[in-house]
């Protein structure tokens, strides 16, 4: 009944469509003279190609529609890769609807934006192209995989071959005006604030200036990018197309800053401790899980470099006894107070330690950002929980690669286990709470406990992970060619970073200049992001003077000779390559650069504490009860799919959340969209639930019932 709905939906919205492509081609093919220029022509060839993509997308769209429930993780949770491309094919369309119903009433009038609106019905129809090609390899892997797998881990060509059409097809016009348009409407701002940011540092980095000089020429790059979306578009993906790992770094770091920093902490709650802390290297013993008479040695981290010190954050809503031992200071990072004493009221009484703790691994695709940047969601946790949280600012790739960080998160958490006492808790519930790669850790230090013979956390709560930290395709990792805050050359670099090998390329690049030397504090940085939110300028300038910028720009060169004379499908001898990824008459456009993707030539990526979707059962048997919050606009949302699955099929309770609209690490989002505040109230309720459940749940088959609305925490 549900697939029969919508197809229905679809049906109409593609009607729509070709009613809409009609009525404008009517209406452009008569008298134009109030059309400026070749507008008018630009428009009618424009809805003449929109036309096209709709009549051979409807079939497609009702074939995904008619089977992707069977990839969901049950009835109650629809979400998988192939239904979020569907949904962002849908959200395209009706904006050209939308776009189209307006041109076509209005093309005629006096005041009518002829170069403006050309433009935009442009992009829309580049994008419009893209998103075909991505339906067409989806239906390859939706032919390839077996029944309600999605990903292609044992089709290694088929993985280079979504690698390989990544690295020629056009980007840019997902980062112009159509910048975010899959997302909710209240975060394109950010969005466009991000990438305007991120091109504007693209270009000055090298210029010998600082100071004014900076500021000035940081400013007016960025009003250039605001007003040539075009421009912007072809320069991101100029960047991501070839990432230097180090400005990426730096870049994401500027939430790290002094500045950055204080006005996330205006916005958020204010609690009365929050304390940095170095652990010192020593050997632990805890009691084993089996019999706690006997003792297991737990050793400090050592992996690459030796022992060295854990360093953590201690965050409590409220003070309580332990939290402001002198035993607990002596590992204080801080300098200044590291307790607000004024929101303390004189003579008052500390509270008594709480029965439960939080355990938090940040994100930052294992190479960038520290707890400072996540402590806005950290704040408002403490305070909806009433639980002390202890975050760990585990070392960063590609310095420190696996399993660094790892041994670090796992030291972390046995020393808190130890050391309760002085965390402001008894540690009678424990729950790992992380997103990204923060969710990666949560499970793979779990699986260590268990091997270790340790106590387990009574819960996780992971949000958005990375469960397989390969390159294989599959339909929600398509979403990388799109996606302004995850694409795939962003992707693999990390993952690349965080496993430490010597990778091969996939694709040469030909005739590109790479940003390199990117060793500029990020202080230089802030002047960019901060005038690169300047989208006021934007209000002060004419119409037509935006449209004329942007059709300076060429949007996309098609490279499909060069492109079929290094693709394995090209060659006629090469039958093994399989059928064209595209039926006859239609390529997707290509970029004027080529990408390289690197994917390891070791086989360390499918370690199961590396990849523990690839894990077998007898190390994930005995996880506790798992909680997965995953994002269906998001790249890594199959991860967290088919992860569900597999702990579900092997009898391990585990339950997941599928929030709409939201981009992948949206938890760091907070307070910017009330569907960011809505999928925060999720994650602290699914931790309520670790902390308040009665009795360790039975391993059983059973699935626990979900809701199907969403709501905040229950009290």
């Amino acid at each position: 009944m549900s697939s029969l709905l919508f197809y229905n939906v679809e049906n109409a919205v593609f009607t729509a469509l070709e009613a809409v492509c009609e009525e404008n081609i009517t209406a452009l093919s008569g008298p134009t003279d109030l059309l400026c220029g070749n507008a008018s022509g630009r428009l009618l060839t424009c809805m003449r190609k929109i036309q096209d993509h709709g009549r051979a997308l409807e079939p497609v769209v009702a074939g995904f529609t008619a089977v992707y429930h069977h990839y969901d993780f049950d009835a109650d949770t629809p979400g998988n890769g192939y239904r979020t491309l569907v949904k962002v094919l849908q959200s395209c369309v009706l904006h050209i609807i939308h776009k189209g119903r307006y041109i076509a009433s209005n093309c005629h009038r006096a005041f009518f934006r002829a170069n403006h609106n050309a433009s935009e019905m442009e992009a829309y129809s580049s994008a419009l192209c893209q998103l075909r090609a991505l339906l067409y390899l989806a239906q390859r892997l939706l032919h390839d995989n077996g029944h309600g797998q999605l990903y292609s881990l044992q089709d290694g060509e088929l993985s280079r071959r979504f690698v390989r059409e990544y690295t020629s097809m056009h980007k840019a016009c997902f980062y112009g005006r159509c910048l975010g348009f899959q997302f909710s409407p209240t975060l394109r701002p950010f969005l466009q604030t991000v990438v305007i940011s991120m091109v504007s540092f693209g270009e000055s980095y090298g210029k010998q200036q600082s100071g004014l000089g900076m500021a000035a020429f940081s400013f007016l790059t960025s009003a250039k990018y605001v007003i040539d979306p075009e421009l912007r578009g072809a320069e991101f993906e100029r960047i991501t197309q070839n990432l230097d790992m180090k400005f990426w770094k730096s870049f994401w770091n500027l939430t790290e800053s002094e500045l950055l920093s204080g006005l996330a902490s205006v916005a958020s709650n204010l609690v009365q401790l929050n304390l940095t802390l170095t652990i010192p290297p020593e050997a632990l013993r805890l009691p084993l899980a089996s019999d706690p008479r006997l003792f297991a040695p737990v050793s400090p981290p050592v992996a690459h470099w030796g022992p060295g010190p854990v360093n953590m954050r201690l965050i409590s809503y409220e003070l309580r006894e332990g939290q402001d031992s002198d035993e607990l200071l002596a590992f204080s990072r801080t300098e200044a107070t590291p307790i607000s004493v004024s929101l303390v009221p004189f003579g008052a009484q500390k509270h008594p330690p709480s029965p439960w703790l939080l355990i938090h691994f940040h994100g930052g695709g294992f190479v960038a950002q520290t707890s400072k940047s996540h402590e806005n969601y950290l704040k408002s946790w403490s305070k909806d929980l009433n639980v002390p949280i202890l975050s760990v600012d585990y070392s960063l790739a590609p310095e420190a690669p696996f399993p660094r960080a790892l041994e670090e998160c796992f030291y972390a958490y046995c020393w808190a286990l130890k050391n309760c006492h002085l965390l402001g808790s008894t540690a009678e519930r424990v729950c790992l709470a992380g997103d990204s790669a923060g969710g990666n850790l949560c499970i793979t230090v779990s699986m260590r406990a268990i091997a270790c013979g340790v106590r387990v956390p009574d819960g996780i709560m992971a949000a958005y992970p990375a469960t397989l930290l390969t390159i294989d395709a599959s339909p929600s990792r398509l979403l990388t060619l799109i996606d302004p805050l995850l694409p795939l050359g962003v992707l693999s670099k990390c993952l690349n970073a965080y496993a430490g090998v010597d990778s091969q390329a996939v694709q040469p690049t030909e005739g590109t200049s790479t940003l390199s030397a990117l060793g500029r504090d990020t202080a230089l940085l802030i002047s960019d992001l901060t005038h690169g939110a300047s989208n006021w300028i934007q209000s002060f300038l004419p119409a037509e003077v935006l449209g004329s910028l942007s059709s300076s720009h060429q949007k996309s060169l098609d490279n499909e000779a060069h492109y079929r004379s290094t693709s394995p499908s090209s060659s006629s001898s090469n039958s093994s390559s399989g059928p064209r990824d595209y039926p006859e008459g239609f390529e997707p456009l290509r970029s004027e650069r080529l990408a390289v993707i690197q994917t390891p030539s070791c086989p360390i990526v499918k370690n199961p504490f590396v990849s523990p979707l690839l894990s077998p059962d007898d190390l994930l048997r005995g996880l506790p009860p798992v909680h997965l919050v995953a994002s269906a606009l998001d790249a890594l949302l199959d991860d967290s799919v088919m992860f569900a699955k597999k702990l579900r099929d092997m009898g391990q309770p585990v339950t997941l959340r599928v929030v709409e609209d939201l981009p992948h690490g949206f938890l760091s989002l907070l307070g910017l969209a009330k569907e960011t505040q809505v999928a925060s109230d999720i994650c602290v309720a699914r931790i309520r639930e670790v902390f308040q459940q009665q009795t360790p749940p039975p391993c059983t088959n059973k699935q626990p019932k979900l809701e199907r609305t969403n709501h905040g925490p229950s009290n």
